[in-house]
């Protein structure tokens, strides 16, 4: 929680009934001063007490569930409520996607001032290990003498002690434990506090932040836990351009297979290291790429602009369908990915640029004085208000928004409806965390003619 607040010495008990959620996923209060009660869901009785006073709410803890909602089911985990990566197991996923579609609306309605003509059906998957990138923390516990390995704590800034997580794809999930137990025999266990994990295709990989050299009976170990269990190591002394494979400091000189994850509708394979961003879940990635090359609606003649392109997730797709792709990243390593996977896909329509995308690009830049039919924006959650002038002045066909942030999200769709001239055609969101509070979104614009009306959200204040 944000601002002061002060922690509340009472005993009382209150009972009322919950309103909505709170988008971090806690049940909202109305009664009185509004409380935020974890674990409570929209519609039910509950009884609670205030345990925290802050300037606009209070805190509270939930005691009983009087009269449960419809919506709530069992928790799978059996860490739930302790562990932080999840917050909404105990709501169907059905009433999770609903619940992320009330937040998307809200916020273009009260941010953006904008409503679509359309919402678009949301994208479902598995709910289940379906989480393919994670960091995980490590601690070795002086009272529990182990180390311990997962998600950090909901309420607390300490590392969940978990035994398998079952969100975590397979067959990462189940390695929780066993990884705690190796990593407690290394001489190093209590200066190792973090690891990256990334399920490829073909192979799990880790990566250590290890902030001491690991002995060479702690390489022996490792070695050994990676052949036992069919995973990847790498070492992490420093910043991300010091990641090595275990093999590489045991002084091996044969090359790795490189990481890899498939769009098989398109017929493509796309390689990544360990810490390059890919999109966590994989079944809603296809779908979503597939969503994307049909709501842009390409021909051979049309000529787009990806920005933020990563390692071309979703250039080398569009790639396919287009004459000409041009994808714009902001990060060098990022860029030599994409680049190689055009080569490794034999795609020979696809270019790509180094760009600082955070901030409004200077005109003349070689990927800017093009004509571009279409253009794809997919940023992270800052949002991508500084390049918005810039898609305007192209004049795009049809521009497509992928977002990981309602708020900047609506933000930007406003700007674009409001001061750059275009039409909010459809939108909707997209179930790429399952069991968590982020909502992924995406909305397709078009240019707004002469003649055609601007599609406000309605003002509620004056209505009020």
């Amino acid at each position: 929680m944000s601002g002061r607040s002060r922690r509340i010495v009472t005993d009382v008990e209150e009972v009322a009934t919950v309103a909505a959620l709170t988008h971090d996923a806690e049940g909202i209060v109305r009664q009185g001063k509004a409380a935020f009660v974890a674990g409570a869901l929209p519609g039910e009785s509950i009884r609670f007490r205030r345990t925290r006073h802050h300037r606009q709410h209070d805190e509270a803890e939930l005691l009983e569930v009087l009269e449960p909602s419809a919506a709530r089911v069992a928790p799978q985990c059996a860490h739930f409520g302790v562990c932080g990566g999840c917050a909404l197991q105990h709501l169907a996923p059905e009433a999770q996607l609903e619940a992320k579609q009330i937040e998307l609306r809200e916020n273009l309605e009260r941010v953006g001032r904008v409503s679509p003509q359309e919402w678009l059906e949301p994208l479902r998957g598995p709910v289940w290990n379906y989480r393919r990138r994670a960091r995980l923390g490590a601690k070795f516990v002086i009272k529990k003498d182990r180390v311990v390995v997962g998600f950090r704590e909901r309420l607390a800034p300490y590392v969940a002690e978990v035994q398998r997580c079952e969100v975590l794809s397979l067959p990462l999930g189940e390695l929780i434990a066993p990884l705690a137990v190796m990593l407690n025999g290394l001489s190093i266990r209590h200066r190792i506090p973090q690891i990256e994990a990334a399920v490829a295709d073909n192979v799990v990989a880790l990566v250590l932040r290890v902030l001491d050299p690991p002995s060479a009976d702690d390489l022996a170990r490792l070695r050994e836990f990676a052949a036992g269990h069919s995973v990847r190591f790498y070492l992490q002394a420093g910043g991300l351009d010091s990641v090595r494979p275990l093999e590489g400091a045991a002084g091996a000189a044969a090359p790795l297979e490189p990481l890899r994850y498939g769009l098989p509708q398109f017929d493509l394979q796309l390689e990544f290291t360990p810490t390059d961003f890919i999109q966590i879940n994989a079944h809603i990635n296809e779908a979503l790429v597939s969503r994307a090359v049909e709501l842009l609606d390409l021909t051979p003649s049309s000529s787009v602009l990806d920005l933020f392109c990563g390692i071309g997730n979703f250039t080398l797709p569009l790639a396919r369908r287009a004459g000409r792709v041009v994808g714009v990243e902001g990060e060098q390593g990022l860029v030599e990915r994409a680049r190689h996977n055009a080569r490794l896909n034999d795609i020979s329509n696809a270019e790509f640029h180094v760009a600082d995308l955070g901030r409004a690009p200077e005109p003349g830049l070689p990927w800017l004085t093009d004509n571009y039919t279409h253009v794809l924006l997919d940023p992270p959650r800052a949002g991508a208000a500084e390049v918005l002038a810039a898609v305007s002045r192209l004049n795009p066909r049809r521009v497509l928004y992928i977002s990981c942030h309602p708020g900047s999200f609506a933000r930007d769709l406003g700007l674009l409806v409001h001061e750059h001239g275009m039409n909010l055609v459809a939108a909707g969101v997209l179930d790429m965390f399952p069991h968590t509070t982020h909502v992924e979104s995406l909305a397709l614009l078009e240019p707004r003619g002469p003649k055609d009306p601007v599609r406000r959200a309605p003002d509620k204040r004056r209505m009020e």
